[in-house]
């Protein structure tokens, strides 16, 4: 075995990775800890499972190689892949490299300055290989280096329209980052030009500094630059945004092995917040941002408020809950439910009586219009008219009114009166021994499919009206207009229903496309989850939208959701109709 070499200028890395690995392990420790008993054992049947496996893939696709970033642009995509898989690379590379030449067994330091410890053309198994491709991996880095700098300048350059401000802290450990890789490459080359050796690119510079540079004054001080850059990255981490890189790991593990956002669960939470790599990109979706200039909002800027203990409240009550960020974050934050969360924290907490329904019979398929169902009648009548011509038996539960999923009441913060009345509409279904539940407001849609445990089928009237067209229960007359759709924020990127809707829409009209559409639609901007947004600027995104929506002329704007349609009826002179009304209008009873 080869006697393994050491010199001081390894102390300042070996000091700050040591010191990081500490950190972290106390923290994961105390993450750990901190579980409720039921996801601690959630954690120990899922460690040695096919879940760990789905979770390096996971960690491998998305943290290394940022596919969701790739989605959203490729130039801001290569930049993410580029620090992180050429990162990667050069370790897992350089530790192989330098294990082999050691014969197995060396100091964690060594990979790290190997070219320090061994300068000359060493002859080992792939020696000249391993040159090459260690060269190659840093010719990586430094190219998203070069990009992640140009960032900060001019942010259209990545595709970015804006990108987040930092703080002195974030600076210093940013600065340190961008430091580490052209140290890095100076230092080897300047080892390379002094013995003749290194890679296409270390082995290049090297011999062209050697014409020009005082090489043999260089190269000490350099390498003690290289470990010096690398511990003030390592302490400053776990304080700055960089925090993110070993949190969203643990994140990952955590969703695959099952662990949920809850009440009795902040630590999962945490770790959200802390995987946040505030890389901006929710900042050019956030219609707040694009249409109306409001930029101290965003999802970015809340989360960072968050971990700064400053006062977030304007930040969390000035969001549409539209979800356009998280449908587009790259580590997969679930920003709403946080934005949730963090309202109950100073929203009023008095209990309110539930609304009460006294209705109750016997039928297969339940049907709720919801608040907002009742407040755009045309749609509710056109459900009841589309209901009678299915020939199933089904029974109007809120037809009176009088009745609420719950859902407004858990926004006010009066989260046990919720449950309540949450508690007593699920008794009410399950008396009346139906198998479907039927809703027309995709709020009501997804709070009884995710919070009601009925174990019955739940659908959206779109999804519901599909099915009778298939089964041909349901007759229509294709009509002669051309219509847009536009996707409910919450039917769409909230439950994933984008393709019932148009092929219910298909079968009664001509369906022509939106340049927003599907996870990209506009939010209607009459989001009752703003809570501090005027009218008057609520109006001025509908449209917006509206704009964006009839931009091909056609005769008609049809939606799924009621409160989507009475705000976007107001903001332009197109027809605006739920589907279900569409539907009506189109239908032949047998």
């Amino acid at each position: 075995m080869t006697q393994m070499p050491f010199d001081i200028f390894v102390l300042p890395f070996t000091l700050g990775m040591s010191l990081l690995f500490a950190y972290l392990l106390l923290k994961y420790a105390h993450w750990i800890w901190l579980l409720p008993t039921d996801d601690k054992l959630r954690i120990l049947k899922g460690f040695f499972s096919q879940k760990s496996l789905r979770a390096c893939g996971e960690i491998f696709m998305e943290s290394l190689l940022h596919r969701k970033i790739f989605r959203v642009d490729k130039r801001l995509g290569f930049m993410h892949m580029s620090l992180a898989f050429g990162w990667f690379l050069l370790i897992v590379i350089g530790a192989i490299e330098a294990h082999t030449y050691a014969g197995g067994s060396a100091p964690f330091y060594f990979p790290i300055f190997f070219r320090f410890f061994v300068p000359y053309e060493a002859d080992f198994f792939l020696s000249s290989v391993y040159v090459q491709l260690m060269d190659a991996a840093l010719l990586l880095v430094l190219t998203g280096v070069g990009m992640a700098f140009a960032k900060r300048f001019k942010s259209n350059i990545v595709g970015m329209k804006k990108t987040t401000k930092l703080r002195r802290r974030d600076k210093a450990v940013l600065y340190s980052l961008w430091l580490i890789f052209p140290m890095r490459l100076l230092a080897e080359s300047t080892t390379s030009g002094l013995h003749n050796s290194g890679g296409f690119l270390t082995g290049t510079l090297g011999t062209i500094m050697s014409y020009i540079l005082p090489l043999q004054y260089m190269e000490y001080p350099l390498w003690w630059g290289y470990s010096i850059v690398l511990c003030i990255f390592f302490l400053g981490l776990p304080t700055s945004r960089y925090m993110h890189i070993p949190t969203e790991m643990v994140l990952i593990f955590f969703r695959n092995w099952g662990i949920k956002l809850r009440p009795d669960n902040p630590i999962l939470e945490e770790v959200m917040i802390l995987s946040c790599p505030r890389c901006g990109i929710c900042i050019d979706r956030c219609q707040l941002n694009t249409n109306l200039n409001i930029n101290d909002t965003q999802a970015v800027y809340f989360l960072q408020r968050i971990r700064r203990n400053e006062d977030y409240t304007a930040q969390a009550n000035n969001c549409l809950m539209c979800g356009r960020c998280a449908s587009v974050c790259p580590v997969g934050i679930d920003l709403n439910a946080i934005r949730n969360r963090r309202r109950l924290n100073f929203t009023p907490k008095e209990v309110v009586l539930p609304y009460d329904n006294k209705q109750q019979r016997q039928a297969k398929v339940v049907y709720f219009a919801g608040c907002m169902g009742h407040l755009t009648p045309h749609i509710k009548n056109a459900m009841v008219k589309i209901l009678q011509a299915s020939g199933d038996d089904f029974w109007f539960m809120d037809e009176e009114g009088g009745v609420c999923c719950g859902r407004p009441m858990k926004l006010a913060g009066q989260v046990d009166a919720a449950r309540q009345l949450m508690d007593k509409n699920r008794a009410t279904i399950l008396q009346s021994g139906a198998t479907v539940l039927v809703t027309s407001c995709p709020i009501c849609y997804k709070v009884f499919k995710e919070e009601y445990n009925l174990n019955i089928s739940i659908l959206h009237h779109t999804e519901y009206i599909e099915q009778l067209l298939k089964s041909g229960k349901l007759k229509v007359t294709r009509q002669d207009m051309m219509a847009v759709y536009h996707d409910p924020c919450e039917l769409g990127r909230g439950s994933g229903i984008y393709e019932q809707p148009r092929n219910v829409l298909s079968a009664v009209a001509n369906l022509t496309e939106s340049s927003n559409e599907r996870r990209d639609s506009l939010c209607c901007g009459g989001s009752l989850a703003n809570l501090t947004l005027p009218s008057a600027k609520k109006h001025e995104l509908a449209k917006q939208t509206m704009q964006v929506l009839t931009a091909n002329n056609p005769d008609l704007v049809a939606t799924a959701c009621p409160l989507c349609k009475r705000t976007l009826q107001r903001a332009g002179d197109t027809l605006v109709m739920d589907i279900a009304e569409v539907v009506a209008k189109a239908m032949e009873c047998k």
